[in-house]
């Protein structure tokens, strides 16, 4: 490629790729005047400028018209420049045409790479002011190549990249295949400059129930909230505006088909779906159905914080396989959720009731539950100097120390109502918590996400 021909690439290449002529011109100017500074190892101020006539782009050398040189390189003489231009005044400038020849080769690459990578530059432009606003949209693309473990997908205008861990564990894809993805990013640096594709966003999954589920387009049916794991299950939260509206039915649609569409398009992969509630008590035992909740406790409602007991035949099913189905419904929420059956929440009780018990407490203190004096000083008299003792005596061993039935009755409701005052100050605590709310799922018919698989 000659200097002469360089304009006219530019112009064709501007052309090609809807970019603006007058950015790689600058370019290769810019290009051309370094170039020119290394072959004639001058210090004097160069421009460069296209020759309409020829198309060449030519460089000068700029000096400026004084009356005393001082510096040669920069300045020049009112009777040299008049030798050049007749009009030339104190102050004014002189251009001084330098030879392009001799830069040969090394110019005229000099411009080709320079175009070459404004071009490259100029193209990401476009690519991201023109996908940059359309992230999250479900785009149709062709496999075009393997690179790696990822795939380069064609979008038409540009190429997409879809990385490893943005595919499903389900599918494999071949070169000529056919795909819907949404668009996760766009990048317009970097080693992943470009447009940024995914099977396994979560956005998929709602795209491709707006486009399954009229009542979704229309803004009948809400999508709420969307959590996937993608290859193995989705946990998505729908709405109705309109109360004549079923939002699950909606979008499980007559005998499933409108969800058995979307799982096909992902390969079998599961799906939940979940009626929307705005309490979170109800929306944790609907998300983490087909596990049947006996209650929800709200332990901080600003930390978004519960606790969640289940029938301890239930507990593995609502924990789900390697902790999934607790997992997909946290995220669902926004909440953090501790699950507990029944038995270990009877455990954790007990201990805290023990925790509150003191350690051998004097048999003196039965005194303030309705004991008589006479008796407690009976029992210390008898070696029975605790509770604890008093509460493991057998009767027997009471009538030993001369304690007759008709006083056992006082020692019995002594030391209940001793203990019972922890067990009472354990549930006061437990109420007492100001942001604490529990709630007990008696309504056994919750209502389920409807799963299909």
């Amino acid at each position: 490629m000659s200097l002469g021909t360089i304009y006219q690439s530019i112009e064709i290449l501007s052309k090609e790729k809807g970019i603006d002529p007058k950015i790689i011109l600058d370019a290769v100017k810019d290009a051309m005047l370094v170039a020119a500074r290394k072959h004639f190892r001058t210090t004097e101020d160069l421009v460069a400028d296209l020759d309409e006539q020829t198309g060449a782009i030519q460089i000068y050398g700029v000096r400026r018209v004084v009356a005393d040189v001082a510096d040669p390189d920069k300045e020049i003489s009112l009777e040299e420049a008049r030798e050049i231009n007749p009009a030339a005044e104190i102050n004014s400038e002189i251009r001084l045409a330098k030879p392009t020849d001799v830069l040969g080769r090394i110019s005229a690459q000099t411009a080709k790479q320079v175009i070459l990578q404004k071009v490259r530059e100029a193209e990401r432009e476009n690519i991201y002011s023109e996908y940059s606003g359309r992230v999250g949209e479900l785009v149709t693309c062709v496999i075009k190549r393997v690179e790696g473990q990822d795939l380069v997908a064609d979008l038409g205008k540009t190429e997409a990249r879809l990385p490893k861990k943005e595919q499903s564990k389900l599918e494999s894809f071949s070169v000529g295949d056919r795909i819907r993805c949404v668009i996760k990013s766009v990048e317009k640096t970097g080693k992943n400059a470009g447009v940024i594709v995914s099977r396994a966003a979560p956005e998929l999954v709602m795209r491709l129930f707006e486009q399954e589920v009229p009542e979704i387009y229309d803004n009948t049916v809400v999508i709420k909230g969307c959590a996937r794991e993608a290859g193995e299950r989705t946990k998505i939260a729908v709405s109705s505006r309109d109360r004549d509206v079923d939002s699950v039915g909606a979008c499980v649609g007559m005998k499933g088909m409108r969800v058995q569409s979307i799982i096909r398009e992902l390969r079998g992969e599961k799906i939940d779906i979940i009626e929307y509630n705005d309490d979170p008590v109800v929306f944790a035992t609907h998300a983490l159905s087909p596990a049947k909740i006996s209650r929800v406790t709200i332990l901080d409602a600003t930390e978004k914080h519960m606790e969640v007991i289940v029938d301890d035949t239930q507990l593995s099913l609502a924990i789900g396989k390697k902790g999934q189905n607790v997992r997909l419904a946290a995220k669902l929420l926004g909440w953090r959720i501790d699950i507990k059956s029944e038995e270990e929440k009877r455990q954790e009780v007990e201990s805290q009731m023990a925790a509150l018990v003191v350690p051998g407490a004097p048999v003196s203190v039965l005194i303030d539950h309705g004991l008589p004096e006479a008796i407690v000083d009976k029992l210390m008299a008898a070696g029975v100097p605790t509770v604890e003792r008093l509460g493991s005596m057998t009767p027997e061993e009471l009538e030993a120390i001369e304690i007759g039935p008709e006083v056992v009755g006082q020692l019995q409701a002594a030391v209940n109502g001793y203990y019972g005052q922890f067990e009472s100050s354990v549930q006061g605590e437990q109420k007492a918590e100001p942001e604490s709310e529990s709630v007990r799922i008696e309504n056994t018919e919750q209502a389920e996400p409807r799963e299909a698989s």
